[in-house]
């Protein structure tokens, strides 16, 4: 039985040899035919195929994506010390005369909810609490003439904090007032009308004279 298991394995063999080399072709037994001629006829349109240089490739690929202007980008507002530190690094940075400007804008005035002086910080700390179970939103003010002392929210005009102090009181508080945090004044703002990838790099050189003023996109 092994023997006969062994010979037809040896007959297949040969078989499958035969057949893979075109032997039994005049007999319509032979595997299909991968040679060039056949898949040349197989292409589609192959006078459409261009074949170019590496740099026309690359040239084309940015010929393609014209790189985009530069886009306008500000920063402020700062006081008269700012400004004229900010205008020397400027200069000192040699950037371009178009590329920046140093512009006097008007300042308006701000105004905030206010809840202060407290006694010391654990009075501060338990009314933040209470602010807390009323679902108030509230920030730790850090300037010396207010703490300790809380903010509910700064404004653009007193009637808008003035609003924003009913609602408040509404809710249940009842020793918030309304301060100016900001006086109407003049400042200057920084502005860049068109930062590009040229000069983005060399406006590193500008941040230990930003004041902790971010550049953002101009509106």
């Amino acid at each position: 039985m092994l023997r006969f298991f062994v010979l037809a394995l040896l007959l297949m063999n040969g078989a499958y040899f035969a057949w893979s080399r075109g032997l039994f072709q005049s007999y319509g037994f032979a595997p299909a035919q991968q040679t060039e001629p056949q898949r040349l006829a197989q292409q589609i349109k192959p006078e459409a195929l261009q074949v170019r240089p590496v740099p026309e490739q690359r040239l084309a690929k940015s010929s393609a994506a014209p790189p985009k202007p530069g886009s306008c980008w500000q920063a402020g507002l700062f006081d008269e010390a700012q400004a004229t530190l900010l205008r020397e690094a400027l200069v000192a940075a040699a950037l371009p005369a178009a590329s920046w400007s140093l512009e006097r804008v008007a300042t308006p005035g701000r105004w905030m909810v206010y809840m202060g002086k407290f006694a010391n910080a654990e009075a501060l700390a338990k009314k933040g609490a209470e602010l807390v179970a009323l679902k108030l939103k509230f920030e730790v003010l850090s300037d010396p003439a207010l703490r300790p002392g809380l903010s509910l929210g700064g404004f653009e005009t007193q009637a808008a904090a003035q609003a924003a102090l009913a609602a408040v009181v509404e809710r249940g508080v009842r020793t918030a007032r309304v301060l100016p945090e900001r006086a109407a004044g003049q400042g200057v703002l920084l502005r860049l009308p068109a930062v590009d990838e040229t000069l983005r790099p060399r406006l590193e050189a500008l941040k230990p004279v930003l004041a902790d003023k971010a550049l953002t996109p101009c509106p």
